[in-house]
Protein backbone atom coordinates (compact mmCIF):
# COMPACT_ATOMS: atom_id res chain seq x y z
CA UNK A 1 0.00 0.00 0.00
CA UNK A 2 1.75 3.10 -1.25
CA UNK A 3 0.95 6.77 -0.91
CA UNK A 4 -1.55 6.84 -3.77
CA UNK A 5 -3.41 3.69 -2.74
CA UNK A 6 -6.14 5.46 -0.77
CA UNK A 7 -8.72 2.68 -0.91
CA UNK A 8 -6.35 -0.15 0.07
CA UNK A 9 -5.33 1.80 3.17
CA UNK A 10 -8.94 2.54 4.09
CA UNK A 11 -9.98 -1.08 3.42
CA UNK A 12 -7.36 -2.19 5.94
CA UNK A 13 -9.05 -0.17 8.68
CA UNK A 14 -12.76 -0.51 7.83
CA UNK A 15 -13.38 -3.02 5.00
CA UNK A 16 -17.13 -3.51 5.54
CA UNK A 17 -18.04 0.10 6.27
CA UNK A 18 -20.35 1.76 3.75
CA UNK A 19 -18.10 3.95 1.62
CA UNK A 20 -20.18 5.18 -1.32
CA UNK A 21 -23.77 5.48 -2.46
CA UNK A 22 -24.35 6.29 -6.12
CA UNK A 23 -27.92 7.58 -6.06
CA UNK A 24 -27.73 8.42 -9.76
CA UNK A 25 -27.89 4.70 -10.63
CA UNK A 26 -31.08 2.66 -10.85
CA UNK A 27 -30.96 0.63 -8.68
CA UNK A 28 -28.59 2.62 -6.48
CA UNK A 29 -25.06 1.37 -5.92
CA UNK A 30 -23.97 0.92 -2.30
CA UNK A 31 -20.28 0.00 -1.98
CA UNK A 32 -18.17 -0.88 1.04
CA UNK A 33 -14.51 0.11 1.13
CA UNK A 34 -13.63 -3.52 0.33
CA UNK A 35 -15.89 -3.55 -2.74
CA UNK A 36 -14.65 -0.15 -3.88
CA UNK A 37 -11.02 -1.26 -3.60
CA UNK A 38 -11.73 -4.43 -5.58
CA UNK A 39 -13.17 -2.33 -8.42
CA UNK A 40 -10.19 0.04 -8.34
CA UNK A 41 -7.73 -2.88 -8.48
CA UNK A 42 -9.53 -4.37 -11.47
CA UNK A 43 -9.55 -1.13 -13.41
CA UNK A 44 -5.92 -0.44 -12.48
CA UNK A 45 -4.89 -3.87 -13.76
CA UNK A 46 -6.72 -3.31 -17.04
CA UNK A 47 -5.20 0.17 -17.48
CA UNK A 48 -1.78 -1.32 -16.77
CA UNK A 49 -2.38 -3.93 -19.49
CA UNK A 50 -2.93 -1.05 -21.90
CA UNK A 51 0.43 0.46 -21.06
CA UNK A 52 -0.79 3.09 -18.60
CA UNK A 53 1.81 3.95 -15.99
CA UNK A 54 3.21 6.72 -13.87
CA UNK A 55 2.51 10.18 -15.25
CA UNK A 56 0.15 9.06 -18.05
CA UNK A 57 -3.11 10.97 -18.37
CA UNK A 58 -6.45 9.14 -18.40
CA UNK A 59 -9.47 11.35 -19.16
CA UNK A 60 -13.14 11.09 -18.31
CA UNK A 61 -16.05 12.99 -19.87
CA UNK A 62 -19.20 12.08 -17.96
CA UNK A 63 -21.88 13.34 -15.62
CA UNK A 64 -21.30 12.51 -11.97
CA UNK A 65 -21.25 8.82 -11.11
CA UNK A 66 -19.10 6.37 -9.20
CA UNK A 67 -17.04 5.61 -12.33
CA UNK A 68 -15.25 8.94 -11.75
CA UNK A 69 -13.93 7.50 -8.49
CA UNK A 70 -13.21 4.09 -10.03
CA UNK A 71 -10.91 5.94 -12.42
CA UNK A 72 -9.38 8.27 -9.84
CA UNK A 73 -8.46 5.44 -7.45
CA UNK A 74 -7.20 3.20 -10.28
CA UNK A 75 -5.00 6.01 -11.60
CA UNK A 76 -3.69 6.70 -8.10
CA UNK A 77 -2.61 3.06 -7.72
CA UNK A 78 -0.60 3.33 -10.96
CA UNK A 79 0.76 6.84 -10.44
CA UNK A 80 -1.24 7.89 -13.51
CA UNK A 81 -3.02 11.24 -13.67
CA UNK A 82 -6.80 11.43 -13.45
CA UNK A 83 -8.02 14.04 -15.95
CA UNK A 84 -11.70 14.93 -15.53
CA UNK A 85 -13.09 17.05 -18.36
CA UNK A 86 -15.72 19.73 -18.06
CA UNK A 87 -18.66 18.22 -19.93
CA UNK A 88 -20.09 21.68 -20.55
CA UNK A 89 -17.27 22.44 -23.00
CA UNK A 90 -17.71 22.16 -26.74
CA UNK A 91 -15.70 19.50 -28.55
CA UNK A 92 -13.54 22.25 -30.08
CA UNK A 93 -12.56 23.36 -26.56
CA UNK A 94 -11.95 19.78 -25.47
CA UNK A 95 -9.72 19.17 -28.49
CA UNK A 96 -7.51 22.07 -27.44
CA UNK A 97 -7.21 20.51 -24.00
CA UNK A 98 -6.36 17.11 -25.50
CA UNK A 99 -3.63 18.64 -27.62
CA UNK A 100 -1.64 19.85 -24.62
CA UNK A 101 -2.51 17.19 -22.01
CA UNK A 102 -2.27 14.19 -24.43
CA UNK A 103 -4.51 11.64 -22.68
CA UNK A 104 -4.08 8.03 -23.79
CA UNK A 105 -7.53 6.78 -22.77
CA UNK A 106 -10.95 8.49 -22.59
CA UNK A 107 -13.91 7.23 -20.55
CA UNK A 108 -17.21 8.83 -21.57
CA UNK A 109 -20.95 8.59 -21.08
CA UNK A 110 -23.56 8.45 -23.82
CA UNK A 111 -24.60 12.09 -23.21
CA UNK A 112 -21.38 13.16 -24.93
CA UNK A 113 -21.25 10.57 -27.71
CA UNK A 114 -21.43 13.20 -30.46
CA UNK A 115 -18.60 15.28 -28.95
CA UNK A 116 -16.44 12.17 -28.55
CA UNK A 117 -17.11 11.14 -32.13
CA UNK A 118 -15.92 14.56 -33.30
CA UNK A 119 -12.91 14.39 -30.99
CA UNK A 120 -11.78 10.98 -32.18
CA UNK A 121 -11.91 12.20 -35.79
CA UNK A 122 -9.09 14.58 -34.83
CA UNK A 123 -7.31 12.78 -31.98
CA UNK A 124 -6.45 9.10 -31.65
CA UNK A 125 -6.90 7.32 -28.30
CA UNK A 126 -8.60 4.33 -26.64
CA UNK A 127 -12.24 5.05 -25.74
CA UNK A 128 -14.43 3.36 -23.12
CA UNK A 129 -18.17 4.05 -22.89
CA UNK A 130 -20.16 3.94 -19.66
CA UNK A 131 -23.56 3.35 -21.26
CA UNK A 132 -25.26 3.16 -24.65
CA UNK A 133 -23.38 1.78 -27.66
CA UNK A 134 -20.43 4.15 -27.55
CA UNK A 135 -18.60 5.22 -30.67
CA UNK A 136 -16.58 3.25 -33.21
CA UNK A 137 -14.18 0.81 -31.50
CA UNK A 138 -15.08 1.97 -27.96
CA UNK A 139 -15.31 -0.65 -25.20
CA UNK A 140 -18.01 -1.00 -22.50
CA UNK A 141 -16.71 0.21 -19.13
CA UNK A 142 -18.27 -2.31 -16.77
CA UNK A 143 -17.38 -5.33 -18.91
CA UNK A 144 -13.82 -4.04 -19.29
CA UNK A 145 -13.43 -3.51 -15.54
CA UNK A 146 -14.94 -6.86 -14.53
CA UNK A 147 -12.79 -8.77 -17.03
CA UNK A 148 -9.57 -7.79 -15.21
CA UNK A 149 -7.86 -9.24 -12.16
CA UNK A 150 -8.54 -7.77 -8.71
CA UNK A 151 -5.00 -8.44 -7.52
CA UNK A 152 -3.35 -5.51 -5.76
CA UNK A 153 -1.43 -3.15 -8.01
CA UNK A 154 0.63 -0.18 -6.88
CA UNK A 155 3.26 2.25 -8.12
CA UNK A 156 6.25 1.51 -5.92
CA UNK A 157 8.20 4.66 -6.74
CA UNK A 158 5.30 7.09 -6.22
CA UNK A 159 6.23 10.15 -4.15
CA UNK A 160 4.17 12.82 -2.41
CA UNK A 161 5.08 15.37 -5.10
CA UNK A 162 3.82 13.18 -7.94
CA UNK A 163 0.63 14.38 -9.62
CA UNK A 164 -2.68 12.65 -8.88
CA UNK A 165 -5.04 14.75 -11.00
CA UNK A 166 -5.41 17.67 -13.36
CA UNK A 167 -8.20 20.12 -12.59
CA UNK A 168 -8.90 22.75 -15.22
CA UNK A 169 -9.24 26.41 -14.38
CA UNK A 170 -10.81 28.87 -16.76
CA UNK A 171 -8.40 30.29 -19.26
CA UNK A 172 -7.61 33.93 -18.59
CA UNK A 173 -5.73 33.84 -21.90
CA UNK A 174 -8.40 31.92 -23.79
CA UNK A 175 -7.27 28.35 -23.00
CA UNK A 176 -8.03 26.57 -19.71
CA UNK A 177 -4.97 25.86 -17.56
CA UNK A 178 -4.58 22.49 -15.83
CA UNK A 179 -3.71 22.81 -12.15
CA UNK A 180 -1.56 19.89 -11.02
CA UNK A 181 -2.97 18.30 -7.86
CA UNK A 182 -0.23 16.34 -6.11
CA UNK A 183 -0.65 13.61 -3.50
CA UNK A 184 0.99 16.02 -1.06
CA UNK A 185 -1.67 18.64 -1.80
CA UNK A 186 -4.44 16.09 -1.17
CA UNK A 187 -2.95 15.11 2.18
CA UNK A 188 -2.59 18.67 3.45
CA UNK A 189 -6.07 19.62 2.25
CA UNK A 190 -7.41 16.64 4.19
CA UNK A 191 -5.64 17.82 7.33
CA UNK A 192 -7.08 21.32 6.89
CA UNK A 193 -10.53 19.79 6.32
CA UNK A 194 -10.34 17.54 9.39
CA UNK A 195 -9.36 20.48 11.57
CA UNK A 196 -12.32 22.20 9.94
CA UNK A 197 -14.55 19.65 11.77
CA UNK A 198 -14.83 16.38 9.86
CA UNK A 199 -15.14 13.12 11.81
CA UNK A 200 -14.78 9.38 11.09
CA UNK A 201 -18.57 8.92 10.96
CA UNK A 202 -19.74 11.71 8.70
CA UNK A 203 -22.09 11.19 5.76
CA UNK A 204 -21.51 13.65 2.94
CA UNK A 205 -23.71 14.33 -0.09
CA UNK A 206 -21.76 15.68 -3.08
CA UNK A 207 -23.61 17.89 -5.57
CA UNK A 208 -20.58 19.42 -7.28
CA UNK A 209 -19.44 18.20 -10.71
CA UNK A 210 -16.62 15.69 -10.39
CA UNK A 211 -14.51 17.68 -12.84
CA UNK A 212 -14.43 20.45 -10.21
CA UNK A 213 -12.06 20.63 -7.30
CA UNK A 214 -15.29 20.89 -5.28
CA UNK A 215 -16.47 17.49 -6.49
CA UNK A 216 -13.29 15.51 -5.96
CA UNK A 217 -11.36 17.26 -3.24
CA UNK A 218 -13.42 19.50 -0.92
CA UNK A 219 -14.94 16.64 1.08
CA UNK A 220 -14.94 13.49 -1.12
CA UNK A 221 -11.25 12.56 -0.73
CA UNK A 222 -11.05 13.61 2.94
CA UNK A 223 -14.10 11.40 3.55
CA UNK A 224 -12.30 8.40 2.02
CA UNK A 225 -9.14 9.03 4.02
CA UNK A 226 -11.16 9.46 7.22
CA UNK A 227 -13.53 6.58 6.52
CA UNK A 228 -16.86 8.39 6.10
CA UNK A 229 -19.64 7.76 3.59
CA UNK A 230 -20.00 9.80 0.39
CA UNK A 231 -23.19 10.01 -1.68
CA UNK A 232 -23.10 10.89 -5.38
CA UNK A 233 -25.91 12.06 -7.65
CA UNK A 234 -25.89 12.41 -11.42
CA UNK A 235 -26.95 16.06 -11.50
CA UNK A 236 -28.32 18.59 -9.04
CA UNK A 237 -32.03 17.98 -8.45
CA UNK A 238 -33.41 19.92 -5.45
CA UNK A 239 -36.16 17.43 -4.60
CA UNK A 240 -33.79 14.43 -4.82
CA UNK A 241 -31.16 16.24 -2.74
CA UNK A 242 -33.63 16.95 0.07
CA UNK A 243 -34.90 13.36 -0.03
CA UNK A 244 -31.35 11.99 0.27
CA UNK A 245 -30.40 14.41 3.05
CA UNK A 246 -33.28 13.03 5.13
CA UNK A 247 -33.16 9.35 4.13
CA UNK A 248 -29.41 8.85 4.51
CA UNK A 249 -29.12 11.10 7.58
CA UNK A 250 -26.49 13.24 5.89
CA UNK A 251 -24.28 15.09 8.39
CA UNK A 252 -22.29 17.38 6.02
CA UNK A 253 -23.56 19.15 2.93
CA UNK A 254 -21.90 21.74 0.68
CA UNK A 255 -23.31 23.80 -2.18
CA UNK A 256 -23.25 27.24 -3.76
CA UNK A 257 -25.81 29.94 -2.84
CA UNK A 258 -27.83 29.38 -6.02
CA UNK A 259 -28.37 25.73 -5.03
CA UNK A 260 -29.38 26.65 -1.48
CA UNK A 261 -31.92 29.06 -2.92
CA UNK A 262 -33.32 26.36 -5.25
CA UNK A 263 -33.71 23.89 -2.37
CA UNK A 264 -36.11 26.25 -0.59
CA UNK A 265 -38.49 26.16 -3.57
CA UNK A 266 -38.50 22.35 -3.93
CA UNK A 267 -41.90 20.68 -3.34
CA UNK A 268 -40.61 18.74 -0.30
CA UNK A 269 -38.86 21.69 1.43
CA UNK A 270 -41.63 22.20 4.00
CA UNK A 271 -41.83 18.54 5.05
CA UNK A 272 -38.19 17.40 4.89
CA UNK A 273 -36.36 16.56 8.13
CA UNK A 274 -32.78 17.91 8.05
CA UNK A 275 -32.02 17.35 11.72
CA UNK A 276 -29.07 15.01 11.02
CA UNK A 277 -27.05 17.79 9.39
CA UNK A 278 -24.23 18.95 11.65
CA UNK A 279 -23.49 21.87 9.32
CA UNK A 280 -23.74 23.10 5.74
CA UNK A 281 -20.92 24.76 3.86
CA UNK A 282 -21.48 27.44 1.24
CA UNK A 283 -18.92 28.73 -1.24
CA UNK A 284 -18.56 30.36 -4.62
CA UNK A 285 -20.17 33.64 -3.54
CA UNK A 286 -21.33 35.26 -0.27
CA UNK A 287 -24.40 33.60 1.21
CA UNK A 288 -27.23 36.18 1.57
CA UNK A 289 -28.19 36.83 5.21
CA UNK A 290 -31.96 36.31 4.55
CA UNK A 291 -31.17 32.83 3.21
CA UNK A 292 -29.07 32.01 6.30
CA UNK A 293 -31.92 33.21 8.50
CA UNK A 294 -34.47 31.11 6.57
CA UNK A 295 -32.42 27.91 6.97
CA UNK A 296 -31.76 28.67 10.63
CA UNK A 297 -35.38 29.47 11.46
CA UNK A 298 -37.11 26.76 9.41
CA UNK A 299 -34.57 23.89 9.54
CA UNK A 300 -32.20 24.80 12.38
CA UNK A 301 -29.21 24.63 10.01
CA UNK A 302 -25.74 25.85 10.97
CA UNK A 303 -23.84 27.40 8.06
CA UNK A 304 -20.14 27.62 7.35
CA UNK A 305 -19.03 29.98 4.62
CA UNK A 306 -16.07 28.59 2.70
CA UNK A 307 -13.61 29.96 0.19
CA UNK A 308 -11.30 27.94 -1.97
CA UNK A 309 -9.72 27.72 -5.38
CA UNK A 310 -8.51 25.06 -7.75
CA UNK A 311 -4.83 25.94 -7.38
CA UNK A 312 -4.77 26.06 -3.58
CA UNK A 313 -6.35 23.74 -1.06
CA UNK A 314 -9.12 23.83 -2.21
CA UNK A 315 -10.03 24.58 1.40
CA UNK A 316 -8.47 27.99 2.22
CA UNK A 317 -10.86 29.97 4.42
CA UNK A 318 -13.77 29.08 6.69
CA UNK A 319 -16.36 31.20 8.49
CA UNK A 320 -17.73 29.49 11.59
CA UNK A 321 -21.53 29.11 11.96
CA UNK A 322 -21.68 31.47 14.93
CA UNK A 323 -20.22 34.20 12.70
CA UNK A 324 -22.51 33.63 9.69
CA UNK A 325 -24.64 36.69 10.42
CA UNK A 326 -22.25 38.76 12.58
CA UNK A 327 -19.59 38.61 9.84
CA UNK A 328 -21.91 38.34 6.83
CA UNK A 329 -19.98 38.80 3.61
CA UNK A 330 -16.72 37.54 5.11
CA UNK A 331 -14.95 34.45 3.76
CA UNK A 332 -13.76 33.81 7.31
CA UNK A 333 -10.29 33.15 8.61
CA UNK A 334 -7.54 31.06 7.00
CA UNK A 335 -7.58 27.32 7.60
CA UNK A 336 -4.92 26.04 9.98
CA UNK A 337 -2.09 25.38 7.53
CA UNK A 338 -2.74 28.36 5.24
CA UNK A 339 -0.77 31.60 5.44
CA UNK A 340 -2.84 34.45 3.97
CA UNK A 341 -1.58 37.99 3.46
CA UNK A 342 -2.68 41.19 1.69
CA UNK A 343 -0.13 42.99 -0.50
CA UNK A 344 -0.03 46.31 -2.34
CA UNK A 345 1.10 47.00 -5.92
CA UNK A 346 4.75 46.87 -4.76
CA UNK A 347 4.11 43.45 -3.17
CA UNK A 348 4.49 44.85 0.37
CA UNK A 349 2.37 43.39 3.17
CA UNK A 350 -0.60 45.50 4.28
CA UNK A 351 -2.29 45.73 7.66
CA UNK A 352 -5.92 45.44 8.82
CA UNK A 353 -8.61 47.23 6.81
CA UNK A 354 -6.25 47.93 3.89
CA UNK A 355 -7.37 46.57 0.52
CA UNK A 356 -4.86 44.81 -1.69
CA UNK A 357 -4.26 41.51 -3.47
CA UNK A 358 -4.83 38.30 -1.52
CA UNK A 359 -1.73 36.07 -1.56
CA UNK A 360 -1.41 32.58 -0.09
CA UNK A 361 1.34 30.28 1.06
CA UNK A 362 1.30 26.78 2.49
CA UNK A 363 1.68 23.04 1.82
CA UNK A 364 -1.73 22.68 0.16
CA UNK A 365 -0.66 24.67 -2.92
CA UNK A 366 -0.76 22.87 -6.25
CA UNK A 367 2.33 21.99 -8.27
CA UNK A 368 1.74 24.71 -10.83
CA UNK A 369 0.11 24.26 -14.22
CA UNK A 370 0.61 21.24 -16.46
CA UNK A 371 2.87 21.85 -19.44
CA UNK A 372 2.85 25.60 -18.71
CA UNK A 373 6.05 26.58 -16.85
CA UNK A 374 5.62 30.27 -17.62
CA UNK A 375 2.17 30.48 -15.99
CA UNK A 376 3.43 28.36 -13.07
CA UNK A 377 6.32 30.74 -12.48
CA UNK A 378 4.20 33.88 -12.83
CA UNK A 379 1.66 32.68 -10.24
CA UNK A 380 4.15 32.64 -7.35
CA UNK A 381 6.38 35.48 -6.14
CA UNK A 382 9.97 35.31 -4.88
CA UNK A 383 8.75 34.71 -1.30
CA UNK A 384 6.70 31.71 -2.37
CA UNK A 385 3.27 33.37 -2.17
CA UNK A 386 0.62 32.42 -4.72
CA UNK A 387 -1.10 35.52 -6.15
CA UNK A 388 -4.84 34.91 -6.33
CA UNK A 389 -5.84 37.99 -8.32
CA UNK A 390 -8.54 38.74 -5.74
CA UNK A 391 -8.63 42.12 -4.01
CA UNK A 392 -9.32 41.56 -0.32
CA UNK A 393 -8.80 42.95 3.15
CA UNK A 394 -9.05 41.67 6.72
CA UNK A 395 -10.50 43.33 9.79
CA UNK A 396 -9.05 43.74 13.30
CA UNK A 397 -10.29 40.27 14.27
CA UNK A 398 -8.56 38.57 11.34
CA UNK A 399 -11.68 37.97 9.23
CA UNK A 400 -11.05 38.31 5.50
CA UNK A 401 -13.38 39.95 2.97
CA UNK A 402 -13.20 39.81 -0.84
CA UNK A 403 -13.47 43.39 -2.08
CA UNK A 404 -13.13 42.92 -5.82
CA UNK A 405 -11.48 40.71 -8.40
CA UNK A 406 -8.23 41.83 -9.90
CA UNK A 407 -8.86 39.33 -12.65
CA UNK A 408 -11.89 39.67 -14.90
CA UNK A 409 -13.38 36.35 -13.76
CA UNK A 410 -16.93 36.29 -12.49
CA UNK A 411 -18.92 33.46 -10.89
CA UNK A 412 -22.24 32.38 -12.38
CA UNK A 413 -24.17 29.67 -10.55
CA UNK A 414 -20.97 28.54 -8.85
CA UNK A 415 -19.05 28.27 -12.14
CA UNK A 416 -15.97 30.41 -12.78
CA UNK A 417 -16.42 32.27 -16.06
CA UNK A 418 -13.40 33.86 -17.71
CA UNK A 419 -14.25 36.71 -20.11
CA UNK A 420 -11.05 36.18 -22.14
CA UNK A 421 -12.37 32.81 -23.32
CA UNK A 422 -15.63 34.39 -24.51
CA UNK A 423 -13.92 37.41 -26.05
CA UNK A 424 -11.61 35.10 -28.00
CA UNK A 425 -14.67 33.51 -29.62
CA UNK A 426 -16.37 36.86 -30.30
CA UNK A 427 -13.29 38.11 -32.13
CA UNK A 428 -13.68 35.19 -34.54
CA UNK A 429 -16.91 36.79 -35.80
CA UNK A 430 -16.26 38.75 -38.98
CA UNK A 431 -18.31 41.78 -37.85
CA UNK A 432 -16.76 42.26 -34.40
CA UNK A 433 -14.25 45.09 -34.09
CA UNK A 434 -13.90 45.30 -30.30
CA UNK A 435 -15.56 43.50 -27.41
CA UNK A 436 -15.56 43.18 -23.64
CA UNK A 437 -17.42 40.67 -21.47
CA UNK A 438 -18.40 41.62 -17.93
CA UNK A 439 -20.28 39.95 -15.08
CA UNK A 440 -23.43 41.65 -13.79
CA UNK A 441 -25.41 40.88 -10.61
CA UNK A 442 -28.25 38.40 -11.01
CA UNK A 443 -30.69 37.27 -8.28
CA UNK A 444 -30.68 33.62 -9.35
CA UNK A 445 -27.16 32.94 -10.62
CA UNK A 446 -25.18 35.46 -8.58
CA UNK A 447 -23.70 36.93 -11.72
CA UNK A 448 -24.37 36.59 -15.44
CA UNK A 449 -22.36 37.67 -18.44
CA UNK A 450 -22.97 40.63 -20.73
CA UNK A 451 -21.04 41.08 -23.97
CA UNK A 452 -20.37 44.67 -25.02
CA UNK A 453 -19.56 44.78 -28.73
CA UNK A 454 -18.39 47.43 -31.18
CA UNK A 455 -18.86 46.45 -34.83
CA UNK A 456 -16.44 47.03 -37.69
CA UNK A 457 -17.28 49.90 -40.07
CA UNK A 458 -19.81 48.89 -42.70
CA UNK A 459 -20.44 45.57 -40.98
CA UNK A 460 -23.71 44.53 -39.39
CA UNK A 461 -25.06 41.78 -37.18
CA UNK A 462 -27.61 41.45 -34.41
CA UNK A 463 -27.48 40.61 -30.72
CA UNK A 464 -29.35 37.36 -31.48
CA UNK A 465 -26.84 36.35 -34.16
CA UNK A 466 -23.90 36.96 -31.81
CA UNK A 467 -25.54 34.92 -29.05
CA UNK A 468 -26.11 32.07 -31.53
CA UNK A 469 -22.50 32.35 -32.72
CA UNK A 470 -21.23 31.99 -29.13
CA UNK A 471 -23.67 29.19 -28.28
CA UNK A 472 -22.25 27.09 -31.13
CA UNK A 473 -18.68 27.50 -29.86
CA UNK A 474 -18.85 27.71 -26.08
CA UNK A 475 -20.18 25.77 -23.14
CA UNK A 476 -23.71 26.96 -22.38
CA UNK A 477 -22.85 28.40 -18.96
CA UNK A 478 -20.21 30.65 -20.53
CA UNK A 479 -22.53 32.24 -23.09
CA UNK A 480 -23.49 35.75 -21.92
CA UNK A 481 -27.12 36.33 -21.07
CA UNK A 482 -27.19 39.43 -23.24
CA UNK A 483 -25.28 41.41 -25.86
CA UNK A 484 -25.16 45.18 -26.19
CA UNK A 485 -24.03 46.73 -29.48
CA UNK A 486 -22.18 49.96 -28.68
CA UNK A 487 -20.61 52.86 -30.57
CA UNK A 488 -17.44 52.66 -28.48
CA UNK A 489 -15.98 51.09 -25.32
CA UNK A 490 -14.41 53.13 -22.50
CA UNK A 491 -10.62 53.06 -22.95
CA UNK A 492 -7.89 54.08 -20.48
CA UNK A 493 -4.88 56.22 -21.35
CA UNK A 494 -2.88 53.02 -21.55
CA UNK A 495 -5.29 51.66 -24.13
CA UNK A 496 -7.02 49.16 -21.84
CA UNK A 497 -10.78 48.64 -21.84
CA UNK A 498 -12.22 49.97 -18.59
CA UNK A 499 -14.48 47.12 -17.58
CA UNK A 500 -15.31 48.71 -14.24
CA UNK A 501 -16.89 51.63 -16.11
CA UNK A 502 -18.91 49.23 -18.23
CA UNK A 503 -20.15 47.43 -15.11
CA UNK A 504 -21.09 50.75 -13.53
CA UNK A 505 -22.93 51.76 -16.68
CA UNK A 506 -25.12 48.65 -16.67
CA UNK A 507 -25.72 48.48 -12.90
CA UNK A 508 -26.87 52.06 -12.34
CA UNK A 509 -30.17 52.08 -10.55
CA UNK A 510 -29.80 48.49 -9.28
Amino acid sequence: MYIGDYLARRELYSPEKLAFIDAGKSPEWRLTFHEANQRANKLANWLKSQGIGKGDRVAILAKDGYEHLDLFFACSKLGAIHTALNWRLSWHELLEIFQYTNPKILVFSDDFKESVSNLTDHYSLITIHLDGNGVKDSRPFEFTLQSASDSAVTCEDLEAEDIAALIFTGGTTGLPKAAQVSHRMIAWNTLNTVIHDVTHNDVYLNVFPMFHTGGLFVYTLPQVIFGGTTILIRAFDPEQVLTLLEREKVTIFAAVPTMYQMLTTAPNWESVDLSALRFCTSGGAPLPVPLVEKYTKEKNIRFKQGFGMTEFGPGIFALAPEDAIRKAGSIGRPNFFVDAKIVDEQNQFLGPNEAGELVLKGPSYSSGYFNNPEASKDAVDERGYFHTGDVAQYDDEGYFFIVDRKKDMFISGGENVYPAEIEKVLYQHSAVHMCAVIGLPDPKWGEVGKACVVLKPNQSTTEEELLKFMTERLAKYKVPKSVSLMEALPISAAGKILKRELRDQFTKGD
